[in-house]
């Protein structure tokens, strides 16, 4: 018995890394598979390949499991809303989505083509949006559905060089938690997970010197995408019914639960505030409140993603 016998699960992104675990893990754990990924380049520069995602259902069926493939992009709503039909004409229904397909073009932000930006919010910001939209109504009417969407803490704490990255995944943040408030009623739940995972993404980070050679070898070795699957499939399963609108952090064999923004220090003034009795009273008074900005703002010690 699997945590997911019975239920139809859709991964995007799942031809490699993280998504390819979680398909993996998903048909293991009983659950019918469509395996979404596009095929293409890690800067989502080509026209894909069927291959990634067929290789990855073949597998699963070769263990016994069952699935299909497809290989169209997330940033295409059309193209998504016929992949759910298919996962739900081939599997006679749909219960999840697990959505982990991602691009990176990383760049200083002086420095940033507007093609770049606009490509990486395609795909994780617009591709969040298209997966949860074309099955949101299917879900409320049968109220049973989960979605696990993918954050990243590029987003959530800060990372340079990668403002379109950081952008999106914030966002994704703000629609999983909105899906999840509007839905609880209904029984479809919404949660998010920012990975720690050696995967081609975090390959293609620069490697400049030997610290940061043993520091990629260790992340390499001791954070792997089949420890990210682990919480991804359960937040997909049933026994994970009470869990919703929350972010997870997967590094290795720990699981983070973040915090979410909250007021941290308030001010008022009777008569109002004036541009410079804000700056000569409540700024300073607040100063001892704020959240460092710095070149590295990461809270944990190996944090590439």
């Amino acid at each position: 018995m699997g945590v997911l016998d019975g239920k139809v699960v859709v991964v995007t992104g799942g031809g490699n890394g993280i998504g390819k675990e979680c398909a993996l893990l998903a048909g293991r754990e009983g659950a019918s598979v469509l395996v979404n990924d596009l095929g293409g380049g890690l800067k989502g520069e080509d026209t894909g390949s069927a291959g990634p995602a067929e290789q990855v259902a073949q597998e699963i069926r070769a263990a016994g499991g069952k699935a299909i493939s497809n290989s169209d992009s997330v940033s295409d709503y059309d193209a998504v809303v016929a992949m759910m039909e298919q996962a739900k004409k081939e599997f006679g229904g749909l219960h999840a989505v697990i959505n982990p397909a991602g691009i990176l073009r990383d760049g200083m932000f002086h420095k940033m083509a507007p093609e770049d930006w606009k490509a990486v919010i395609d795909v994780h910001l617009h591709g969040a949006f298209n997966v949860t939209r074309a099955t949101i109504e299917h879900f409320r009417e049968q109220q049973d559905g989960s979605y696990v969407l993918f954050t990243s803490t590029s987003g959530l704490i800060g990372n340079i060089g990668q403002a379109n990255y950081a952008a999106a995944k914030l966002g994704v943040m703000g629609l999983s938690r909105i899906i999840a408030m509007e839905n609880a009623q209904k029984n479809v739940r919404s949660n998010i997970i920012a990975p720690f995972a050696w995967t081609r993404m975090i390959a293609s980070i620069p490697v400049k010197d030997e610290a940061s050679a043993a520091r990629v070898e260790r992340f390499q070795r001791s954070m792997r995408a089949d420890q990210v699957a682990q919480v991804a499939v359960a937040l997909a399963a049933d026994g994970a019914k009470d869990t919703t609108g929350q972010i997870f952090a997967v590094r290795g064999n720990e699981v983070f639960l973040f915090n979410q923004p909250r007021p941290v220090r308030g001010m008022a003034k009777i008569e109002g505030w004036s541009p410079s009795s804000i700056i000569e009273h409540a700024l300073p008074a607040m100063k001892a409140n704020y959240t460092d900005v710095g070149a590295s703002a990461s809270v944990f010690p190996w944090d590439p993603v």
